[in-house]
């Protein structure tokens, strides 16, 4: 019997896995964003000064490089305990109705707020999965989420956007991944080599961080422009927010229910059940379990 017949025919992570499949494809954020706007991205894209794309993107990487230092040091072990979603919803919605208030000039300060707050959302759905966020390799999952959009037109019929994004990400994390978790394992070794792998574990983190960020940017600058389409006030900002958290609280929901049936079957096996399930097919009859 293959292992992701396996997986499809054992109830409780079948359902998890259904369910990650329905938070991973559903309609991109780019379209949500789209749809609350009531306009087109393009039409707001099209309105953004020329240089406020760049600066965007530069307070993205920055705020992504403080969001993973500052929120993943700060949800502690307790992984039973339920995730608090909705308080980082609202936290995330106040952040943005402060910064709807000065607009596109105010996103310097909002952006960084709104960033830690969705990162500990993350790190907190982390955990709620079972996962230790002292793992190098755990951080690096919850880096990974602020690369998964959605599923959209651009992704072909064979290829999902989850796997798509994931692919793109795959050589970098994976290395990154490596060398974190071996270097990880030297923690109990000598002062000078605690602080060579220290240096070097943040270097490959700040190497995710940037090719996250620069994904991230893309989405942010949209969202900035969609917030520009209609009259923007401190009530839009505030549902753009709220919908921007919850995004992103459900893209790791999947990823991490994804994640965690990888460390018991197998990428592949899971990669393959996860198609099939996206597909709306079942298993073959001969691969079935009994009873």
């Amino acid at each position: 019997m293959t292992e992701d017949a396996q997986l499809l025919n054992h109830p409780a992570d079948a359902a998890d896995l259904k369910r990650a499949v329905a938070l991973l494809e559903t309609p991109s954020i780019t379209a949500r964003m789209a749809a609350l706007a009531g306009a087109p991205i393009e039409f707001g894209m099209s309105k953004l000064p020329r240089f406020a794309h760049e600066r965007i993107h530069k307070i993205v990487h920055a705020a992504m490089h403080k969001a993973a230092s500052a929120a993943l040091s700060t949800v502690k072990e307790a992984p039973s305990k339920r995730a608090s979603t909705n308080t980082h919803k609202l936290a995330a919605a106040v952040s943005g109705a402060a910064g709807g208030l000065f607009g596109v000039a105010g996103l310097a300060i909002e952006l960084p707020v709104t960033t830690v707050i969705m990162m500990r959302s993350v790190a907190d759905i982390a955990r709620s999965e079972g996962f230790s966020l002292s793992e190098p390799w755990v951080q690096a999952a919850c880096v990974e989420v602020f690369a998964f959009g959605g599923n959209s037109k651009r992704d072909d019929a064979a290829e999902s956007g989850y796997y798509a994004s994931r692919g793109v990400l795959s050589e970098l994390t994976k290395n990154a991944t490596r060398e974190l978790v071996h270097l990880a394992g030297h923690r109990g070794a000598h002062e000078v080599t605690q602080a060579y792998a220290k240096k070097q574990a943040a270097t490959w983190m700040a190497k995710l961080i940037d090719t996250v960020a620069t994904r991230f940017g893309i989405v942010i600058t949209e969202k900035t422009a969609a917030q520009i389409v209609p009259v923007i006030g401190a009530a839009t900002a505030a549902t753009m927010n709220v919908l921007f958290t919850n995004h992103y609280q459900d893209m790791a929901r999947g990823h991490f229910i994804v994640k965690r049936l990888e460390l018991k079957y197998g990428a592949q096996a899971v990669e393959q059940a996860y198609r099939q399930v996206r597909a709306g097919e079942a298993p073959a009859p001969q691969a079935r379990l009994e009873g």
